[in-house]
């Protein structure tokens, strides 16, 4: 461009000013909004506050719950002391005393424990019915049945074994096993083999210890 006088080059001068200004204008702007949006942005995070990255949806991860502790070994040790106290081996003849039904009483039971036990003095309040069962189921109920009732108070129950007409050689196994059971069971002071009406040869009436008796 040619400058034909000094009121050209005062233009031009001018001219360059203004767009200097304009740039310097623009990249102020563009700082200040660079600015502003830094400081939209650490106002955001502040509010927020610290995030984590979400998890992976693809898989679930659910909490780990430590399981109920269940008292396995405490029910089989009772069951196994059930069972231990109980033994089939145990001769149980010599203390029964040999009268029409072989009943029993413990040593410094009287005689008139058992009569008035034949006679239905004592009211019964529990039964039990081993009849289907064996051998070793019969035990652990008797045991568990006996443990129960003396714990709760009773002091009268009726334990029917059958009269053993279904045995090999129609023995009955069940009852003898069933006298020599409640014989080492010292919850029992007594028994004597039930009225024809009660289930005769087919079952005991029992009498417990009172609960806090040590007999």
């Amino acid at each position: 461009m040619k400058l034909n006088s000094l009121q050209d080059l005062k233009k031009v001068q001018k001219e360059l000013k203004a767009a200097h200004e304009r740039a310097q204008a623009e990249a102020a702007a563009r700082v200040a909004e660079e600015k502003k949006r830094e400081a939209e942005s650490n106002l955001f995070a502040r509010a927020v506050g610290p995030v984590q990255a979400l998890p992976d949806r693809k898989h679930a991860r659910l909490p780990k719950v430590p399981a109920e502790p269940v008292a396995r070994q405490f029910h089989q040790d009772e069951a196994a002391a059930l069972r231990d106290s109980l033994s089939d081996g145990f001769d149980v003849t010599t203390l029964l005393d040999t009268d029409e039904s072989l009943s029993f009483r413990r040593p410094g039971i009287g005689p008139d424990v058992t009569r008035k036990l034949r006679k239905g003095d004592w009211a019964i309040q529990r039964e039990i019915d081993l009849h289907g069962l064996r051998s070793d189921e019969a035990r652990l109920a008797l045991a568990e049945f006996i443990r129960e009732a003396h714990r709760q108070g009773v002091r009268c129950i009726r334990v029917v074994h059958g009269k053993g007409l279904g045995s090999p050689g129609k023995t009955p196994v069940l009852k003898n096993k069933v006298h020599s059971w409640l014989v080492q069971k010292n919850q029992v002071m007594a028994f004597v083999q039930a009225k024809p009406a009660e289930g005769g040869a087919g079952a005991l009436v029992v009498l417990l210890t009172p609960a806090r008796s040590h007999l």
